[in-house]
């Protein structure tokens, strides 16, 4: 773990309304491996000892707040600003970072230098080694703002990242602003910033919303601090790491890549899977030594598997705990309990309270 120069601020923007998610859930809310994806964004932060984690909300901000308060690791310090109208990520970011002030406690412990982190809600792939790496390059290079980019095939939709000769970032062009010459370039802007406090201010205040949208995007702040001789760096990371979630597919794709990494993690921590490709496990599921899983096994929610446990096939166990040595072969099982070496099932339905008790 990098150890940080000066103190780290983070913003996460989860103000929109995500219409082309076709759902009446708040985008950031959607689940994925059992987590909202809001809160996999703020978990990538566990490695930057951040002071305050500022979430800006708009849409539906009540139930975002209630389920961000409630779900959020308690090291990430949140708190809440509300974007009251969407004028686009450059507003939301000033919202944020006001809030940062005003929730810091005394004014000199947000110092000119510290590092504020701008980030979208809807990142939830995005690995806690990547972000420290980008900051520990932001602080270590002194740079006014670095931006984390990434290299795609087809880039449409994203921003595009425009360089000097020097290979200087010089701005961020949004794709419905981009000429065809600047359409043609593959690295991409993640959305994903890091920016020295005292420089982000004054840049946000002079961007405009002369644009295709009439918005106030958070990218031109990149193109003011450029054009003004400060150094822009940036950090490339995998693409597949920042895809952001915009609709039902996208978040399909997201869901089944995160599956992979908590799979792959658990068999090399020791758990036995016959398929990993059948196996379907939450990241809030808690499992331990010797543990064996059979095709079609769904662990999620609050779930912990004991130690020398077999279960499956085509078991789904909810919230519930196996005592260790138990074998549950084709159950059902919600809020559940089983007992120490049980067996449970073929053809099992446990309802919630059941307890199943340990064997003699």
């Amino acid at each position: 773990m990098y150890k940080y120069c000066v103190s780290v601020y983070a913003i996460v923007l989860a103000a929109g309304e995500g219409t082309r998610m076709q759902s009446t859930r708040p985008k950031p809310l959607h689940i994925i491996c059992g987590q909202e994806m809001v809160i996999h964004v703020i978990s990538a932060l566990r490695e930057l000892q951040v002071k305050k984690t500022v979430i800006v909300v708009g849409h539906a901000a009540k139930q975002v707040t209630d389920v961000v308060t409630k779900q959020a690791p308690k090291w990430a310090h949140v708190s809440f600003a509300e974007q009251k109208v969407q004028h686009g990520t450059g507003d939301a970011t000033i919202v944020g970072l006001t809030s940062v002030d005003a929730t810091a406690g005394a004014a000199s412990e947000v110092s000119d230098t510290s590092t504020i982190v701008v980030m979208p809600g809807d990142t939830p792939l995005l690995k806690a080694s990547t972000i420290s790496t980008l900051v520990n390059e932001h602080q270590n290079s002194n740079n006014a703002a670095t931006v984390l980019t990434a290299f795609v095939d087809s880039p449409t939709g994203y921003g595009r990242i425009v360089r000097a000769k020097d290979d200087r970032i010089l701005k961020i062009v949004e794709e419905r602003d981009a000429s065809p010459e600047i359409k043609s370039i593959h690295e991409i802007n993640t959305g994903i910033y890091a920016f020295r406090r005292d420089l982000l201010g004054p840049a946000l205040r002079r961007i405009s919303n002369k644009n295709s949208q009439s918005e106030y995007y958070l990218t031109d702040a990149i193109e003011v601090l450029a054009s003004i001789g400060h150094q822009v760096g940036s950090h490339t990371a995998p693409a597949n790491e920042v895809s952001g979630v915009n609709d039902r597919w996208q978040l399909a794709m997201a869901e089944r890549e995160l599956r992979s990494r908590t799979n792959t993690a658990w068999l090399m921590s020791g758990v036995t899977m016959f398929d990993p490709q059948q196996t379907f496990i939450d990241v809030t599921v808690k499992i331990g030594k010797e543990v064996t899983l059979l095709p079609g096994t769904i662990l999620q929610g609050e779930t912990e598997i004991g130690d020398n446990c077999e279960i499956g096939p085509n078991s789904r166990l909810v919230n519930t705990i196996v005592g260790a040595g138990a074998r549950v072969e084709m159950t059902n099982a919600r809020d559940a309990k089983i007992g120490k070496c049980s067996r449970v099932g073929p053809f099992a339905n446990l309802e919630p309270g059941t307890v199943v008790p340990d064997a003699e």
